[in-house]
């Protein structure tokens, strides 16, 4: 029990040490390890990520849903339902959905496979599936793609009425 309390100890005093300046001679060290850091860890040049001093690509695509939310009310117990988001490509180039991720395994989205054209429009349909489920839900799903940001979300939402038809109370 004393070796825990003086190691905790030890701990919380060596975090506590940060403001400290640089000792005379560790600037070296330091570089030294940074670069060797660097080497062993090179950045990956991607497409998709913009960072602050880069612009973004003026002719990447664009996913434009038609509603970002879906709302789908009072939901039977133990049901399945789904909503169809529709999005155009308002960009330049094709778009193309790498991978679509939801909150939750009780919610499953589909989407078109196929790369869509500029001015076209894809699909992402999101299931719910209430098995187990009362109350007010609310789920995202990440959708994963060749735009920048890579990921847009969308979100659906609802209310799981009990097994006896009535609402849950808030």
């Amino acid at each position: 029990m004393k070796y825990q309390i003086l190691l905790a100890a030890t701990l919380l005093l060596a975090a506590c040490n940060n403001d400290k300046k640089a000792e005379v001679g560790t600037e070296g060290m330091n570089a030294a390890a940074t670069e060797a850091s660097d080497a062993a860890n090179p950045t990956v040049d991607n497409p998709n990520v913009v960072s602050e001093n880069e612009t973004s690509n003026p002719n990447a695509p664009v996913m434009k849903f038609a509603e970002a939310e879906f709302d789908f009310g009072d939901i039977q117990p133990d049901s399945k339902v789904h909503h169809t988001f529709t999005f155009t490509n308002t960009g330049k180039t094709p778009l193309l959905i790498e991978d679509a991720t939801a909150s939750c395994g009780c919610t499953t989205p589909s989407w078109t496979k196929e790369p869509v054209a500029p001015g076209a429009e894809g699909k992402m349909e999101v299931q719910f599936d209430s098995h187990g489920k009362q109350g007010i839900i609310s789920k995202q799903v990440a959708v994963r793609s060749n735009t920048q940001p890579s990921i847009t979300t969308v979100l659906i939402k609802g209310n799981v009425l009990t097994n006896d038809g009535a609402k849950k109370p808030l």
